[in-house]
């Protein structure tokens, strides 16, 4: 516990680790099961890649969870995190592969045995780091339970649910086009491929001479090396430019094979010629024309990329690239190539390596989808499973209504190797490797989406019916970003519905996107990633900030604050002053509550009793907030909850309760120092969620208390207490007053030290006068403070607002204060310098309704431009107000 004397700037580098350790020590993340879903919290993580460290976006995801999970376990509820690691097969073979290349060898040169052994060798040194990671963001998760997707257990459960679904027909195996990634030398799904909208390639325009010798059909082609393994030419039936071909034969260039001329509705005759080459073997839309005119399937592409099959000798192996080259340079020496233009186009990429996908006929298992996405269609239709925001249900159902087969294997040598064994022709699909000598098992192994579909129960034990299952299953929320809707979200409801009878969560929040400062996504490669851990404990910029250097050591706790602030229901970019807001706000409180801890008698603790107005209104507001706080939590409105708890702290309870009661704890008053107490223990109890480790260290130093604030349920006495609306109303009219006077005396450049004569006019502040002459700095004397009440000597209209020696009158809520002439000041130039201000103003005022006024500018102008405006005037107005 740090030494509250001495620490008079709160240290996050010291403070941060050693919490982290008594919160684990304690053992409060992990519970003991018992109860029902239904009275219990939980959440599961969204595996993080074992090859990973901690990025932005998980960062942000976290801090949510976080706050969640922290806000309900001290709402009293038997509250689980599951957390763990995903084996992340491609991305983890990868990572191991690399490492084999730098030893001078290769996964094929060890075998499959020995290279999983090097695999599970390089989880074991690298595999925890991002568990650190998590750990050092303050993440409460049951770590004591922590689960790998390849642990005994987990596979185990995986190879039953692949025999099942086989079992029901789901799963089958079959030759079918597939997006082959050359990269990770493995088919992936559909969901694994990014479409790239901004490639630019040449489009070839290529005579296919007619086997009648009458002329040519031309077709358009960005790939012509594919058209080796072309097997028809395909028109649309209403073109009238080709009706008279329909039925005739070309001749392929360069082999000289016949190719029929088939008419589809599926060529567009705006497209190039209007003529389409028909390669079923590398293009799966030309897969699915083949399939209706049962055409035949060649495919010159093998999985290495290279030129294979039945080919003129001179292509067969040569790299794809080498061979459109060389058909290209021979198509131009025949003179059958009329000519060529650059393209763009949307082309696939490997959301994996990044490498262009080459579609690819294959030997594959596959999944079929529709008759587990039917439940979990209705699920979300129903509102069993409900999307924050709603708009994201509607993106759920489309794709869910119109899902296709999945593939689910993958030519890897790291992951969960598909449950099948062959011998001769016969097939044996087991979770254990049938009796018998000759059998030999599927090479393939599932596609890591599979297995990471059965995360939320089966880390909880199944398919066994366990005390964790039957507690914390269904998981009440899952929160998660967009891009994995239909990779992660969509699987998991199919899959908790198929095996557990019930949906896997109650709600699914889908937070925004936090991008680069300018806009761009987070990418080390870019120079526009941020490492979590560098805001922390202090790190390089990266490229894409404008200012260079290091980034100070915010802290934990300012990063979750500034992350919080940030979220939105769009994506958002990376604000620094937001983290360094977050550092304010830590920096505010341990500084409020060393004022109030070094001065409070320690035995002061008792039960609060407010006599004043100011006590009665913070108490009141802290209620208020508390409320506000717990309603924006469970609406998953975070910005809303960070900037709430700002405001509380940094406002209401440092800049005006404290300000307010200063005089009463220096003289020691006990009832002063319960109701502070009081205060600052409700106030870091509220704030932990958000900000745990400040909220925890100053806890630890408030006398009577007990334990962790992370264990902490509920409040103290007044913790829901009744509101106080007539205190609120009269306070809030004291701040506005002394805010009023404060804005006056900034204007007139009147010293802060400098106390003014004068007379409050107005009703209200019978209670609060005091106060709100002390911190206005102003002398309201007797015969000076009137309460609202006309001077003596005066009648209604005579001498109203021009007593005697006052200088100017400061409109306040309720009447007028009036400032009284003082030696000292001059009031003449403080006059001069408001009314050339207040002339200024007037201009700009002018200027705006001008232009709101002109109907070519509302009409013409952009909507944010004119709400721009709008706003501006609104402002200045408030300005002339105040002066």
């Amino acid at each position: 516990m740090s030494d509250l004397e001495s620490s008079t700037r709160y240290d996050p580098s010291e403070v941060e680790p050693r919490i982290v350790e008594e919160w684990l020590a304690s053992g409060l993340f992990h519970p003991e099961p018992a109860g029902t879903a239904a009275e219990n919290y939980s959440i599961a993580i969204p595996p993080p890649n074992v090859t990973g460290s901690l990025h932005m976006g998980h960062a942000f995801q976290d801090t949510i969870m976080d706050t969640l999970v922290r806000h309900h376990r001290m709402l009293g509820q038997r509250t689980k995190w599951i957390v763990g690691t995903d084996h992340a097969g491609i991305a983890t073979q990868k990572q191991v592969e690399n490492l084999l290349l730098s030893e001078g060898t290769s996964r094929q040169a060890l075998g499959r045995e020995e290279f999983q052994r090097r695999v599970w060798e390089w989880r074991a040194q690298y595999g925890g780091e991002i568990i650190g990671q998590l750990k050092r963001l303050g993440a409460s998760c049951d770590y004591e339970d922590e689960r790998f997707t390849l642990d005994e257990q987990y596979a185990d459960a995986v190879l039953r649910v692949f025999v099942a679904l086989y079992e029901k027909g789901y799963i089958y195996r079959d030759r079918y086009i597939v997006n082959w990634d050359p990269g990770s030398r493995s088919a992936v799904s559909d969901l694994e491929v990014e479409d790239r909208d901004d490639v630019t390639d040449t489009l070839y325009y290529i005579d296919y001479p007619l086997a009648s010798g009458e002329g040519a059909i031309t077709v358009a082609t960005v790939r012509p090396e594919t058209m080796l393994a072309d097997v028809a030419v395909a028109v649309n039936p209403d073109d009238p430019r080709y009706s008279r071909l329909i039925g005739e034969t070309a001749i392929l260039p360069l082999v000289g094979r016949e190719l029929p001329i088939i008419a589809d509705d599926y060529v567009k005759p705006e497209f190039g010629t209007g003529a389409l080459k028909i390669t079923p073997g590398h293009d799966p839309n030309d897969f699915e024309i083949g399939l209706r005119h049962g055409l035949p399937q060649l495919s010159v592409i093998g999985e290495d990329g290279r030129i294979v099959g039945d080919v003129p000798e001179r292509f067969r192996g040569l790299p794809a690239a080498e061979a459109q080259a060389a058909i290209v340079a021979e198509l131009r020496e025949q003179g059958l190539l009329a000519r060529a233009e650059l393209y763009t186009h949307t082309v696939p990429f490997s959301h994996r390596s990044g490498e262009r996908i080459e579609p690819l006929i294959s030997l594959q298992w596959f999944m079929r989808m529709d008759e587990l996405a039917k439940p979990a269609i209705e699920a979300v239709t129903s509102g069993r499973v409900r999307f924050h925001p709603e708009r994201w249900s509607r993106v759920y159902l489309d794709w869910m209504e119109h899902i296709r087969p999945w593939c689910i294997s993958r030519q890897l040598w790291w992951g969960h190797q598909i449950p099948v064994w062959y011998r001769d022709d016969e097939v044996r699909v087991s979770t254990s490797a049938p009796a018998g000598d000759g059998w030999t098992r599927d090479p393939d192994v599932l596609d890591t989406w599979f297995s990471s579909a059965l995360w939320p129960f089966v880390t909880l034990g199944w398919p066994e019916r366990t005390p964790d299952l039957e507690a914390f299953y269904p998981t009440d929320v899952l929160v998660t970003a967009r891009d994995i809707i239909f990779l992660w979200v969509a699987r998991m409801i199919m899959m908790g519905l198929e095996f557990v009878g019930e949906v896997p969560f109650d709600a699914v929040h889908i937070h925004s996107i936090i991008q680069a400062p300018d806009g761009r996504r987070m990418s080390k490669s870019l120079g526009t990633g941020i490492d979590p851990l560098d805001l922390i404990n202090g790190g390089p910029r990266p490229p894409v900030f404008a200012v260079g250097g290091e980034f100070p050591a915010y802290g934990a706790d300012a990063m979750r604050w500034g992350l919080l602030a940030m979220s939105s229901s769009q994506d958002v970019r990376f604000s620094e002053d937001r983290v360094a807001q977050g550092q304010s706000l830590t920096n505010k409180l341990w500084n409020a509550s060393r004022l109030i801890l070094l001065r409070v008698d320690p035995g002061a603790r008792g039960g609060v009793q407010p006599t004043t107005i100011e006590d009665r209104w913070i108490l009141s507001r802290l209620a208020r907030v508390r409320a506000e706080v717990a309603e924006r939590i469970d609406s998953y409105d975070f910005s809303r909850v960070a900037l709430e708890l700002y405001d509380f702290v940094y406002a209401e309870l440092c800049d005006w309760y404290l300000e307010l009661v200063k005089p009463r704890l220096y003289d020691g008053d006990p009832r002063t120092a319960a109701t502070l107490l009081h205060v600052l223990t409700e106030t870091v109890a509220m704030a932990h969620p958000a900000i745990p480790f400040v909220t925890e260290e100053i806890y630890a130093h408030i006398p009577g208390t007990e334990g962790l604030l992370a264990a902490r349920v509920g409040g103290g006495p007044l913790a829901a207490a009744a509101r106080d609306p007539e205190a609120e109303e009269t306070l809030e009219r004291t701040i506005a007053a002394v805010q009023a006077v404060r804005a006056w005396r900034d204007s007139a450049e009147v010293r802060a030290s400098q106390t003014l004569p004068a007379r409050l006019l107005a009703g209200g502040y019978e209670e609060t006068a005091a106060n709100l002459a002390r911190l206005a700095r102003l002398s309201l004397d007797g015969a000076g403070t009137d309460m609202g009440r006309p001077r003596p000597g005066e009648g209604e209209g005579e001498g109203e607002g021009e007593g005697e020696g006052m200088v100017t009158s400061i409109a306040v809520p309720g009447g007028a204060i009036e400032i009284l002439a003082s030696a000292g000041v001059d009031f003449g130039a403080a006059e001069r310098r408001l009314q050339a201000r207040r002339a200024e103003l007037l201009a700009e005022v002018a200027r705006a309704e001008g232009r709101l006024a002109n109907p070519g500018f509302v009409a013409k102008a952009p909507p944010a431009v004119v709400q721009a405006e709008r706003d501006k005037l609104a402002a200045l107005r408030t300005q002339l107000e105040q002066l």
